[in-house]
C-alpha cells in the first residue's frame, strides 16, 4: 500500500511539474489562434480556429528575414563551438602541461560574467572591428558563453575515452588532428549534441547581444524582432501577432530537443556515470 502512494505521489508530481512547463507554451498557441477581442477572453481550449495572425506576422514586417538571420547566426555559433570546442578538449583532456587545471578553470569563469557586465567592452570591441550592425557581431558576441561551456563538457568526456585507442593511432601514425576527428569524434557523438543543441538554443534565444548589436530590420533576429513588434498605435499590442511569432520560433526548438533528447542526457551524463 505504501509502495502504490508513493508511486501515485510521483506521477503527481510529474504531472504538475510538466503542466507548469508546458502550459505557458499551449496557452500561447491557444492564444495566438485567436483574434480580435477573442484575444482577452480566457479559453483554454481553442473553439475557434485562425490563421490571421501568422499570416500577418509576414506579411507586414520582414519576420521570415529575421528566422533566417537567427538560423545562420545559430548554425555559425555551433559550428565554432563545436570545432574550436572539440581541438581545446583534446589539448586539455589528453596532453599532461603544466596549469591544465587552472586554463579549464579560466575557461569556464569567462562564462560566469553576466551579458551585462561585458556589454560596454564587447560593444567597443566590435566597433574597432567594423562589424556592427552585421550577424558576425552575433556570431562573435555569443561564442563567449557557448564555447566555455563546450569545452568543459567535451573535455570531460575526452578525458575518459580509451587510451589503447590513441596509442594504437599513434603507432600508426595518424597526426593528432586525424586522432581528433577519425578515432575520437566518431565516439564522442552524444556529447557533440548535447553541447551544439544546447549552444544553438542559447544563440537562438539570446536577446541582449543582438539589440545592442543590431540596428535594421533585415539585420535582427527573432527575440529582437517579436520585442519590436507593434501594433497601429504606440500604446497598442499586437497580442496574437506576438504570440504567433512565440509559437513560430519556439516549436522549432521544442522538436529538435524531443528528437534528440537521449542523446542529450547521455551527453551530459557520460562524464559523471565513466568516473
Amino acid at each position: 500500500m505504501r509502495q502504490r502512494l508513493g508511486r501515485l505521489g510521483f506521477y503527481l508530481l510529474v504531472a504538475v511539474i510538466l503542466i507548469y512547463a508546458v502550459f505557458p507554451f499551449y496557452y500561447a498557441i491557444v492564444t495566438s489562434l485567436k483574434t480580435g477581442t477573442d484575444l482577452f477572453r480566457v479559453d483554454y481550449f481553442p473553439f475557434s480556429l485562425s490563421w490571421e495572425n501568422y499570416a500577418s506576422l509576414f506579411q507586414h514586417q520582414p519576420f521570415a528575414r529575421n528566422i533566417l538571420n537567427s538560423i545562420a547566426v545559430a548554425v555559425a555559433v555551433v559550428a565554432l563551438s563545436l570545432l574550436l570546442g572539440v581541438t581545446a578538449a583534446f589539448a586539455l583532456g589528453r596532453i599532461h602541461f603544466r596549469g591544465r587545471g587552472l586554463l579549464l578553470f579560466t575557461i569556464l569563469s569567462v562564462s560566469m560574467f553576466p551579458q551585462v557586465a561585458v556589454l560596454s567592452g564587447m560593444f567597443e570591441l566590435i566597433r574597432a572591428l567594423d562589424i556592427y550592425n552585421n550577424l558576425l557581431a552575433l556570431v562573435f558576441s555569443y561564442m563567449i558563453f557557448t564555447l566555455p561551456f563546450t569545452v568543459w563538457v567535451l573535455t570531460t568526456f575526452m578525458r575518459d575515452l580509451p587510451v589503447e585507442l590513441e596509442e594504437a593511432a599513434i603507432m600508426d601514425g595518424a597526426s593528432p588532428w586525424v586522432i581528433v576527428t577519425r578515432v575520437f569524434m566518431p565516439l564522442m557523438w552524444p556529447a557533440l549534441v548535447a553541447t551544439g543543441l544546447l549552444a544553438f538554443i542559447q544563440a537562438w534565444n539570446e536577446f541582449l547581444f543582438a539589440l545592442t548589436f543590431t540596428l535594421t530590420e533585415e539585420q535582427r533576429t527573432v527575440p529582437v524582432a517579436i520585442a519590436l513588434l507593434s501594433g497601429g498605435s504606440q500604446y497598442e499590442l499586437p497580442w496574437g501577432n506576438i504570440m504567433a511569432a512565440s509559437v513560430t520560433v519556439t516549436a522549432p526548438v521544442v522538436g529538435l530537443v524531443l528528437i534528440f533528447q537521449r542523446r542529450i542526457v547521455s551527453g551530459l551524463t557520460a562524464g559523471a556515470l565513466k568516473g
